[in-house]
């Protein structure tokens, strides 16, 4: 995962990225949760892959064992 995504505040503000592209974890995300399949998403934007979207999945699976206190 940690390969795959990146946060730079010189890249989309800060917000985590796939890295070497602008798309935002959250934009894969959201399309997923839309019903767009992963097909649909590697047809949408040229520069993702399977990978960087398995990646973007376990990014928001580990985001959310977070304990809130």
């Amino acid at each position: 995962m940690t390969d795959r995504i990146m946060a730079d505040i010189k890249v989309c503000g800060g917000e985590p990225c796939v890295k070497g592209t602008r798309i935002p974890v959250r934009v894969v995300l959201s399309h997923l949760a839309a019903g767009d399949t992963a097909a649909d998403l590697l047809r949408d934007f040229p520069g993702l892959t399977a990978a960087d979207i398995r990646a973007c999945l376990e990014y928001a699976s580990y985001l959310a064992t977070e304990r809130v206190a």
